[in-house]
């Protein structure tokens, strides 16, 4: 019995410091991210978004849109990429074996019809069973293939992707009009980058038309209220202050762009994995270390992707384990970056982080909640400890994410309405009481999971915020069947 309490008490003293490190590294990378903010917004007060436009250098890019039983979202999602400020962009979606309508809903919408297109690339992916082209607007194309998983599908569209950049989206992802065009900046600022991303906001609560958010608000459900705060944490003190110090290891499935050469390089996105988003990020460090390439990723807080977010337990809880397995997969698969020099302040910052406080931390939270419960009741727990470890675990939290509001607020306050604003100040305190908990024993199972070797990607069901229904678009005068111009084949 006394060396069960000895051991109580020993694993309560490791959790607190853990909540302490864990803590402070979420202030200090808030503290960069309010520093980093500010001068970014300085800044973008002298750059102009039709400047860019005027100056005809951007780049061609070819969005990638995996499709699995979208047929709720897709049309609305597309139509937000087909009005995009941009000069010349492709889009190829594609509908990865959907056991739904989704193939049927793109057909009706867009008037796609049989095309052909010389393959760029040769990444194994499953059968591709059709390509077709909109008659309507000439630049989206539709890959219709066998189920393979959101990586699979990706690699199909790389394999006819003839831009030099590309921008991987969700089907259920709304962009801004000028979001293309903001994220593409940093390749026009240096050549040696080679990936960027964007923000991701919710679309719960907004007012949508014609694929566009024209009204910021919030849900009247607290589960995705609650996701608002979390995201804006995420995004706005956290990877902003990663990309700051040179170590951000991950760019959100659901709006990065990248250098299409270097990803065709790495053998495009991997199949091993539930998270290919952090594991594509992940291995380009890894490869452009290796080749001896300077290279950038960088992170841009302003150009919005509007997603739908779950609204049910079920299906965020199945999400937060395959964002933690995804984690650890990508992670054990670079094992070798830990601590290495050679892989600078990604294996020596960044790589740390994610492992020990991050792919971890679910573990040590879940079990040091459980010990302290059990360490009250048997009265083994000094009243101090009792405060520093609530004051850690809790008040902390609450600062933080209240400190991640304030940035919305004194950076875009792209929430219009002050009974929204202050909504989101009384989210981020309540979040803390019993969310985060839920939260964190969501990736405790994920890590599990992964540990089990699960490798499902789990059912998304979608409510359709994001899309006001799959309205078939007014038919035109029948037109001659579109040839394929030899510049839509290579560029």
């Amino acid at each position: 019995m006394d060396l069960a309490i000895r051991f109580l008490l020993w694993f309560d003293v490791v959790v607190l410091i853990y909540f302490v490190v864990l803590n402070l590294t979420y202030l200090v990378t808030t503290l960069l991210s309010f520093d980093v903010l500010r001068r970014y917004a300085v800044r973008m007060k002298s750059i102009h978004v039709n400047d860019l436009l005027a100056t005809g250098g951007t780049p061609p890019i070819t969005l990638l849109v995996p499709a699995y039983n979208e047929q709720d979202t897709c049309v609305g999602a597309i139509r937000s990429f087909l009005v995009l400020d941009y000069p010349h962009y492709d889009m190829i979606v594609v509908n990865d074996g959907s056991t739904d309508g989704t193939i049927d809903v793109l057909r009706s919408a867009f008037q796609l019809e049989p095309a052909v297109r010389v393959p760029t690339a040769s990444i194994p992916t499953e059968e591709v069973r059709g390509l077709f082209r909109s008659r309507r607007h000439p630049n989206l194309w539709v890959i219709d293939k066998e189920n393979g998983g959101k990586a699979d599908a990706l690699n199909a569209g790389l394999n006819i992707c003839a831009t030099p950049l590309f921008c991987a989206l969700d089907a259920d992802t709304l962009l801004e009009r000028q979001a293309l065009i903001r994220v593409v900046r940093p390749f026009l600022e240096s050549q040696d980058t080679v990936a960027a991303g964007g923000i991701i906001r919710i679309a719960n609560g907004c007012q949508i038309e014609d694929g566009q958010v024209v009204r910021v608000g919030l849900s009247d459900k607290l589960l995705p209220r609650l996701q608002v705060v979390e995201y804006l944490r995420a995004f706005l003190a956290g990877r902003v202050a990663w990309e700051r110090m040179g170590a951000s290891l991950i760019i959100s499935g659901a709006f990065g762009i990248f250098n299409r050469s270097l990803v065709i390089e790495i053998g495009g996105y991997s199949r091993e994995t539930v998270g290919e988003d952090m594991d594509v990020v992940v291995r380009l460090h890894r490869h452009c270390r290796n080749i001896q390439r300077p290279y950038d990723v960088a992170f841009v807080p302003d150009p919005v992707a509007w997603t739908e977010c779950p609204e049910s337990l079920r299906v965020l809880g199945r999400q937060r384990d395959r964002w933690q397995r995804g984690l650890i997969q990508s992670l054990w698969r670079q094992r070798g970056m830990l601590f290495n020099p050679r892989y600078g302040r990604v294996g020596m910052v960044g790589f740390p982080y994610f492992l020990f406080l991050e792919m971890l931390g679910p573990v040590v939270e879940t079990l040091g909640y459980v010990c302290f419960a059990l360490s009250i009741v048997l009265g083994i727990v000094e009243p101090l400890f009792m405060v520093a470890f609530l004051t850690v675990a809790i008040f902390f939290g609450i600062v933080l994410s209240v400190g991640a509001v304030a940035l919305e607020e004194l950076t875009f306050r792209r929430y219009p309405d002050t009974k929204d604003l202050l909504s989101l100040f009384w989210l981020a305190v309540i979040e803390n009481f019993g969310f985060r908990q839920l939260t964190t024993w969501w990736r405790f199972r994920g890590s599990v999971s992964a540990a089990l070797g699960r490798r499902s990607w789990g059912k998304m069901e979608r409510q359709g915020v994001t899309s006001e229904g799959a309205k078939t678009e007014p038919a035109d005068p029948p037109e001659p069947p579109l040839p394929v111009p030899a510049e839509e084949v290579v560029r």
